[in-house]
């Protein structure tokens, strides 16, 4: 649900869907039409729908286990790199980086202020990759503080490098520093 869509417009959806669903395979055993309709007001219904068809995946395929490993979790619909890698972070401790839109910001401020767009996608995913602590607790605090930096003080529309944490090492928070 918090793909694209903050959390205070979740909060509510999220506590009505567990209520409806309190249970993958209750979930797996929805009506689509259902399932649909519990995601109503939340737009991006694609959501949704691949949502439902993990869960019918999972508990037909996996005894309603999800999987841990990034790479499996990448294997069920509707689950792309950043989705596998926060719930393999968040869920499972495991030491993977989730590169969502402000942790991607942070690190082309950081280390690829100059890098082409082109290739701007596969060198933040390698950055985040080596930079990413290798022990789980320490892997998603890491990815809780890393999208909290971009949310709240690297943000889109101003990048606030006077009160950032991490400026000493950021690329882009030197050379305000410097201008200073």
């Amino acid at each position: 649900m918090l793909q694209q869509t903050q959390v205070s417009r979740v909060e509510a959806y999220y506590h009505r869907f567990l209520e409806r669903y309190p249970s993958i395979e209750s979930l797996a055993a929805a009506r689509p039409s259902s399932v649909r309709e519990s995601w109503e007001g939340l737009g991006y219904y694609r959501r949704a729908v691949n949502l439902h068809r993990l869960a019918q995946e999972v508990v037909r395929d996996r005894a309603g286990v999800i999987p841990g490993d990034p790479a499996d979790l990448r294997r069920l619909p509707g689950v792309g790199r950043y989705t596998a890698g926060a719930v393999a972070s968040f869920a499972f401790e495991r030491p993977t980086p989730a590169v969502d839109t402000n942790v991607g910001r942070v690190l082309r401020r950081a280390f690829h202020p100059q890098t082409p767009r082109s290739s701007l996608t596969r060198r933040l995913w390698d950055t985040a990759e080596q930079i990413v602590p290798r022990r789980g607790k320490s892997a998603w605090m890491f990815n809780q503080a890393i999208m909290e930096l971009g949310a709240l003080i690297c943000t889109a529309r101003v990048a606030r490098c006077g009160e950032c944490p991490v400026r000493a090492a950021c690329a882009t928070g030197r050379k305000v520093r410097d201008r200073l």
